[in-house]
């Protein structure tokens, strides 16, 4: 029966991170590749939760239980007036809220514009709408924005245009020039933004976090996703939200019932990361990694691997699993356009910092120990 799946299914087959993330398992390598904590979560915000079950709130929740929270939230940090009623769709993780956004806006041929590189995700969801992804290279080492390039990607096909930052995977914070770009553009073409601020309370130094839709006139045309997820490090409770206009949430909210009918009531209910941004960096520099950008946001470091290595992105990420039993993400998977330099999306790995100091610690140990990486 595998000739009858779908041709979306058929699409949807296992990128190299996932390959490498089994080969990590299966020799028990410490994990520096995927960005959830490895430490517990805040106490109290697990009291609350195990209060809310005790409480038996353990059933369908379609009153959404932190709405009023999150519209307190969205005046406190952002300036937005939000209705709690009406403006958000509590989903299943910032995941199925961007998916069900997604949904809710993108008809067959609609053109998404997406900045590159890109958390895989966003292409799959385009994809399954039958929309079309396409891409915007941003200019590395800092990754800035090319207002040029972003406006010519314009047509008369295009939608919405999708921003995550703080940026995964490479740890810039948009610059509120750059948001006013986005901003005019998106007015001036009369198309929606989706944002993606899962860690819009994880950025260092002087670095803030701005939310798109609190730029004039971008309130009524932005759907916000975010969740509790990387915030308060629980990750499996599976809590995210869509924050929009009434109109536009009413569609989000109708497409997440049918596809899984209610976040977990229970965890409706219910970390500074500076110093281990900045112990991985040391760690990258002194094993001979060029740090040309130093993360403004997120949990990760994008390093680009030296030249002088002769060695892929793949290569070295599987050398260090197997070797060093460290793991890591091969930056490949986050470009989707092609450079002039033919070389260039293959020289970047990813590392999650967001792990306990043990973690850390063990991971230096290892890759300490092993021999100099050209020698692979």
């Amino acid at each position: 029966m595998e000739g009858k799946l779908s041709e979306a299914s058929r699409r949807a087959v296992p990128s190299p991170i996932q390959q490498l993330s089994h080969l990590a398992q299966s020799v028990g390598a410490v994990n520096l590749a995927e960005g959830f904590p490895d430490f517990p979560a805040p106490a109290h915000v697990k009291a609350a939760a195990a209060a809310a079950i005790a409480s038996d709130l353990n059933q369908y929740r379609h009153v959404q239980g932190i709405c009023d929270v999150l519209s307190e939230t969205m005046k406190r940090e952002h300036g937005l007036y939000v209705d709690p009623l009406t403006d958000f769709a509590i989903c299943c993780g910032q995941s199925e809220a961007f998916a069900a956004a997604v949904f809710a806006i993108i008809d067959p041929g609609d053109e998404v514009l997406l900045f590159d590189p890109a958390y895989e995700t966003y292409h799959t969801c385009i994809e399954l709408a039958r929309g079309i992804p396409v891409y915007v290279p941003l200019d590395p080492p800092s990754w800035t924005l090319n207002g040029d390039k972003f406006l010519k990607s314009f047509t008369s096909r295009t939608k919405a245009v999708i921003l995550n930052s703080p940026h995964n995977p490479t740890g810039k914070v948009f610059s509120k020039e750059e948001l006013l770009i986005i901003s005019e553009a998106c007015q001036e073409k009369d198309c929606f933004a989706i944002t993606d601020e899962v860690y819009e309370y994880i950025t260092y130094d002087e670095n803030k976090h701005t939310s798109l839709a609190s730029l004039p006139g971008m309130q009524e045309r932005t759907i916000i996703t975010s969740s509790l997820s990387k915030t308060y490090s629980v990750t499996g409770w599976r809590v995210g939200w869509a924050c929009a206009a009434a109109n536009i949430a009413a569609a989000i909210r109708n497409i997440h019932v049918k596809l899984t009918d209610s976040a977990p009531a229970p965890f409706q209910e219910a970390a500074d990361y500076a110093v281990k941004r900045d112990f991985i960096l040391q760690l990258l520099t002194d094993y001979g990694f060029h740090i040309s950008f130093r993360p403004q946001g997120s949990v990760f470091v994008f390093a680009e691997l030296p030249r002088s290595w002769q060695i892929s992105d793949i290569d070295f990420v599987t050398n260090l699993i197997q070797n060093a039993g460290v793991a890591a993400v091969p930056g490949r998977g986050f470009f989707h356009t092609d450079s002039d330099d033919q070389s260039y999306n293959h020289r970047y790995v990813r590392f999650a910092f967001c792990k306990s100091d043990e973690t850390l610690e063990a991971a230096a140990r290892k890759m300490r120990m092993l021999a100099v990486p050209h020698r692979f």
